[in-house]
């Protein structure tokens, strides 16, 4: 055991996507001797939400019976393959090459690093702030705020 750690992370929305990854060295007029080259398939899943250890005593104040709310901005938490799902669909080595050890390393990177990027793009840090807010809306109502807003 290297730490531990307490959290208390509200993961308010999952994404899971599949990217295609090209990945090659020495490629050009020689490719066909001496490149290596693969695709690989990469289905993996990004998990995101709001860290509640952020939320700090200022962050919540009461006026007039409304529970105003100041949530921490949503992050990323998890951005991972499915090992089980993910996969090299193609690989071309030239004649002369044994295959480059850290292509398929390199190649895993690139796919978490697509998968994160389309996620974004896709707007899942939104999508985390409205799922937080509808989630702690009801629970503070259940709690007997009658009106929360969130700031």
């Amino acid at each position: 055991v290297h730490e531990v750690r307490s959290l208390a992370r509200l993961e308010t929305i999952k994404f899971s996507l599949e990217k295609i990854i090209t990945a090659e060295t020495r490629q050009g007029l020689f490719d066909w001797l001496v490149g290596d080259r693969l695709i690989f398939v990469a289905h993996g899943e990004v998990i995101a939400g709001v860290d509640l250890n952020k939320l700090k005593p200022e962050d919540l104040r009461v006026r007039n019976g409304v529970l105003y709310v100041k949530l921490p901005d949503p992050e990323i938490f998890v951005v991972a393959l499915d090992n089980q799902q993910s996969y090299i669909y193609d690989r071309d080595q030239g004649i002369l090459n044994k295959g480059d050890v850290n292509l398929e390393t390199e190649a895993r990177k690139a796919a978490e690093l697509e998968i994160e990027n389309s996620a974004l793009e896709d707007g899942i840090l939104d999508l985390a702030r409205q799922n937080g807010e509808a989630f702690l809306d009801r629970l503070f109502r259940d709690l007997g705020f009658p009106e929360v807003v969130f700031e």
